[in-house]
């Protein structure tokens, strides 16, 4: 395994405050592995977990679908917004207490959320649950590149990519199980419950990534050398578009995907999870496979790749809806799309942090913030235009995909890019 300190600090593992870097054992990463791929979960399961429920919750309290739909944009904006707070925060204090800090108000708002009686408050409850969820996304990536550089870092960002990609896959489809034997707001206890388990597990089994001396001496002291050490860097910028365009795409069939299997295709619940499940084994697959394939191929010529399947995938569900192809010609394009998705989630966040190790935190939180905050603003195009059929999500896909290959091909020019090293 490889590190990014060739002399790291000696103190015992049991030290909160200098893990050393380069003797992590076997079961030590399969362990690490473990608590910072629930981290990683956490978020989207919050984002998602409750998606199923999105008509019950309509009739519940009176809304409308749009109304519902900014329930979820809300989660996401504060989702961005907590990022861009905990990963800088992170790279001044350490991983460990903005990670505590920030799931612990994840844990308050979810049982606030659970008591709101108007749509308006659960948005208002959903804004500061994303927030507190942000914390492990973050901080789980952040941890991945103080530990690993090279191969190593492929090899772990691909395994959180699998976690960060499936989540939202498998959220909607434990969502619509737990369905039948809780209600929408006990939904939201389960997610506290989720949250006490992750302060649990970070707390007993999880070491600070970045020791005291590494906070200071090395890379930039302030957030502004930190953001213009990122916004200097146009293959960074470039890739952070690219993520959150790729992600905009994969978010509109995560909010849309409910209220158009259900009301327009009329699938039931268990059906709805169902299809959720099935078309998350592309994505499955190729997560496992982006790093085995990086090995070989350079990772902009994957993302490359994966960019131009999800592409067509898009213009396919586009041009079955304009010819009325039915439920088929949405599902299978979709599984393809999903399974472009697990080759460009890790790609992006390898190529962006390989080269930005000392403001790690906060390279992670920008891409995050930029994943969500747009997400949070565009899938919700797709329900106030109305979903009568899978054209507005389709065209939503589209155009954030047309937006990614511009980006790749004219700010990040892959020919460019540096070797992310051994």
């Amino acid at each position: 395994m490889t590190t990014d300190s060739p002399n790291p600090p000696t103190q015992p593992l049991t030290s909160p405050i200098a893990l050393p870097l380069n003797r992590l054992t076997l079961g030590q990463r399969a362990i690490y592995a473990i608590v910072l791929g629930a981290l990683v979960a956490l978020g989207p399961f919050t984002v998602d977990l409750y998606l199923p429920a999105f008509p019950t919750i309509a009739d519940q309290l009176r809304a409308t679908d749009f109304q519902v739909q900014l329930t979820l944009a809300a989660t996401t904006v504060g989702f961005g917004l907590g990022q861009l707070l905990v990963g800088p925060l992170s790279d001044v204090v350490g991983r460990r207490l903005p990670l505590m800090i920030a799931t612990a108000l994840h844990v308050v708002s979810s049982l606030a959320v659970m008591g709101a009686p108007c749509v308006e408050l659960i948005a208002v409850g959903r804004v500061f649950q994303g927030l507190g969820a942000a914390g492990g996304a973050v901080v789980a990536m952040a941890m991945v590149r103080d530990l690993f550089s090279g191969q190593g870092l492929v090899r772990m960002l691909s395994r959180l990519a699998l976690v960060s990609g499936l989540a939202p896959i498998l959220a909607p489809v434990i969502g619509s199980q737990l369905l039948q034997v809780l209600d929408w707001r006990q939904l939201f206890l389960a997610l506290a419950g989720y949250g006490v388990l992750v302060v649990v597990l970070v707390a007993l089994l999880i070491q600070e990534t970045l020791p005291r001396h590494r906070r200071r001496r090395e890379g930039h002291s302030t957030a502004r050398e930190r953001y213009g050490a990122l916004f200097r860097d146009r293959i960074f910028l470039g890739l952070a578009l690219i993520g959150a365009m790729n992600f905009a795409s994969l978010f509109s069939y995560v909010t849309s995907s409910s209220f158009l299997l259900q009301e327009v295709f009329r699938f039931d619940a268990q059906q709805f999870g169902f299809a959720f499940a099935v078309n998350s084994i592309g994505l499955v697959v190729a997560s496992q496979s982006a790093s085995r394939v990086m090995r070989r191929l350079a990772p902009q010529w994957v993302l490359a790749i994966g960019l131009s399947v999800h592409l067509l995938a898009a213009a396919a569900i586009v041009v079955g809806a304009l010819l009325g192809l039915g439920i088929w010609w949405l599902l299978v394009p979709l599984f393809f799309l999903l399974s472009a998705a697990g080759f460009t989630f890790p790609t992006v966040q390898v190529l962006a942090l390989a080269h930005h190790g000392a403001e790690a935190g906060t390279a992670a939180s920008v891409l995050g913030a930029a994943n969500f905050a747009l997400a949070g603003v565009i899938a919700p195009i797709a329900g106030w235009v109305g979903l009568t059929s899978a054209l507005p999500m389709g065209l939503v896909m589209l155009g954030c995909l047309l937006v990614a290959q511009a980006s790749l091909w004219l700010i990040v020019r892959p020919r460019t890019v540096p070797p992310i090293g051994d």
